[in-house]
């Protein structure tokens, strides 16, 4: 095999044009790499394996072919992928460390909820579905969100339909965030969760369904949404979204998830 790429070598070093045109080539071929994987792959496997495999072929080649102009390239461009990288995985290597606590988070005690506060719930949700008023409520189960509720506005209140309606009124500073409720209390308001990665996601969806599905993803909980667009109710949990179309179905969600 050494006796190959020194025949290869040679003939190259005897065809300094060839070798010229080739050299430009492979730089060419590096850059336009940089900008593919940038643009094209944003899942962090994917990113991390493409750039090994072709990292090391493309190093393998320019070695054995002793191509200067993209051996000079080559250093600068293995910075350059490492800077990119854990700027375009930073989202995915988040979620895989709040994946990594769910094990210490995790509680045997559920406080549970009255059927009173999943009714408030459920009345509280259709009431701003029939206005337009984008909600996110996220209800606890085992995993604790307590590193999400630090970061939010606590209130330690009884669940009501009345509070619920006046956090995600379009005036409110708290509209954006997310209630967490643990048993029948709203722990807290104005929580952001990380958002899903999931590219089989309809594309027009926005942040508060890919916030609900993050949330789903990493912890049991249940996260009910209201679209400020068109009104609809969603749930999600386990990573997935399901269409509420009335109050009923909603109620006997809960009831599943929660238990009666």
């Amino acid at each position: 095999m050494d006796q190959f790429y020194e025949m290869i070598n040679q003939y190259l070093n005897n065809n300094i044009w060839l070798k010229i045109i080739i050299d430009g080539y492979f730089g060419i071929l590096l850059l336009s790499f940089i900008l593919f994987v940038c643009f094209k792959y944003r899942k962090a496997m994917n990113l991390l394996l493409i750039g090994i495999v072709l990292n090391l072929i493309y190093s393998f080649i320019i070695l054995r072919l002793d191509l200067e102009f993209s051996k000079d390239l080559y250093y600068p461009f293995v910075s350059t992928y490492l800077v990119l990288s854990v700027i375009l995985l930073a989202p995915e290597l988040r979620k895989l460390f709040e994946f990594s606590r769910k094990t210490d988070t995790k509680s045997d005690m559920i406080i549970s909820s009255t059927q009173a506060t999943k009714e408030a719930v459920v009345d509280a949700v259709f009431h701003m579905s029939s206005m337009k008023v984008g909600a996110l409520i996220t209800l606890e189960q085992h995993n604790s969100l307590d590193q999400y509720a630090e970061k939010a506005i606590q209130l330690n209140s009884d669940v009501s339909r009345e509070l619920l309606e006046q956090i995600f009124i379009k005036d409110s500073p708290l509209h954006d965030g997310g209630v967490i409720i643990r048993g029948n209390k709203i722990v807290c308001a104005g929580a952001y969760y990380v958002l899903t990665q999931d590219e089989s996601l309809d594309k027009t969806i926005g942040s508060r369904h890919r916030a609900a599905v993050g949330i789903s993803e990493i912890t049991d909980s249940l996260t009910i949404i209201v679209s400020e667009e068109t009104g609809t109710v969603h749930v999600a949990n386990a990573g997935f979204m399901k269409v509420m179309d009335n109050k009923n179905e909603l109620l006997e969600y809960l009831n599943l998830f929660l238990g009666r």
